[in-house]
């Protein structure tokens, strides 16, 4: 800490008290950590991988899926290998400026996926409203806009505005959480926080509540259009083209609207805690298994790029 007047001190680092004294837990959530971030760098990567290589995968739905593994490989090497450092000591220090790196650049990924899945919810339409149009409606060119669009929005709602007016800390410099989560990080700022509250709301809102309403009416439109298939397999195969995303929207959103959306408290429980674990962890690691165990096509990519390399 810095002093800076007479009985006030200025904070220029973080101690995380998240799971202080528990060193059970903390030897256990580092176990998690590791198998965990494992488990999503080799299933996102080879997502990665057979989207590369296979021709086949070359449309619009892989692509943005192709675009959501790179983002959920962004999202846990934020913040997760520093994470698991933190669980070998019983209070660890974060500088000012790590700890805002990986709250902002976190929650730029974060915003990034709720405006991909929104993408990925139209994508779903067009193919199931518009079949024989989809690859005109949908083409390489349009979904390279709507990628671009989608990372350049969250940059600006979540980077931007944290550059223009940096917030003050000063005497209490310690976090209640096991990394550096915003609400635990925010409870510390020293001066008038109302108009954060209120920008943070509003950019909470538009993120969360903006995007998911756009899911949300996307399926109506997309149910409508199922029920209109007279064959009972082509409606069977348009709900399972759908069934994965909503797995990971359900997932996602629980875990985000929980986090962001309810009032704030003063304390931070331990049911806050886990939240964050499983939004910055679980969410990542899930949606590879998610979309490979229900997808044939990918699980069929993935069969010959692993039959190319053993006869190689």
């Amino acid at each position: 800490m810095q002093e800076v007047g007479a009985n006030e001190t200025e904070v220029t680092e973080f101690i995380l008290i998240g799971w202080s004294g528990r060193p059970k837990q903390r030897m256990a959530l580092m176990v998690f950590l590791i198998i965990a971030y494992a488990v999503t760098v080799v299933g996102n990567g080879l997502i990665v991988l057979v989207f590369v290589s296979d021709p086949r995968l070359h449309n619009p739905m892989y692509f943005f899926l192709c675009n959501l593994s790179i983002l959920d490989l962004c999202l846990i090497t934020n913040a997760v290998p520093q994470s698991i450092a933190n669980c070998l000591v019983d209070r660890p220090i974060v500088s000012l400026p790590l700890c805002f790196t990986q709250l902002y650049v976190g929650l730029c990924f974060g915003s990034t996926e709720c405006f991909l899945l929104a993408v990925m919810a139209y994508d779903r339409y067009v193919a199931i409203s518009n079949p024989l149009r989809y690859t005109l409606i949908m083409n390489m060119r349009v979904c390279i806009i709507l990628a671009t669009v989608t990372w350049t929005t969250a940059f600006m709602l979540t980077v931007v505005p944290c550059l223009a007016k940096p917030a003050r800390f000063c005497g209490n410099n310690e976090v209640d959480s096991i990394s550096c989560e915003f609400k635990s990080v925010f409870k510390l700022i020293c001066t008038d926080t109302s108009l954060s509250q209120v920008s943070i709301y509003f950019t909470s809102s538009f993120t969360l509540v903006f995007p998911l309403s756009f899911i949300l009416f996307s399926y109506l439109r997309i149910l409508v259009a199922i029920f209109r298939i007279h064959s009972e397999g082509g409606r069977m195969k348009a709900f399972s083209t759908c069934g994965s995303h909503l797995a990971v929207v359900s997932m996602f959103y629980g875990t985000c609207i929980f986090a962001y959306l309810l009032p704030q408290t003063k304390s931070t429980n331990d049911t806050e805690k886990i939240v964050s674990v499983f939004y910055g962890v679980v969410t990542p690691m899930m949606n590879p298994l998610i979309y490979t165990l229900r997808n044939q096509e990918v699980m069929g990519a993935l069969k010959r790029l692993l039959n190319k390399k053993n006869v190689t």
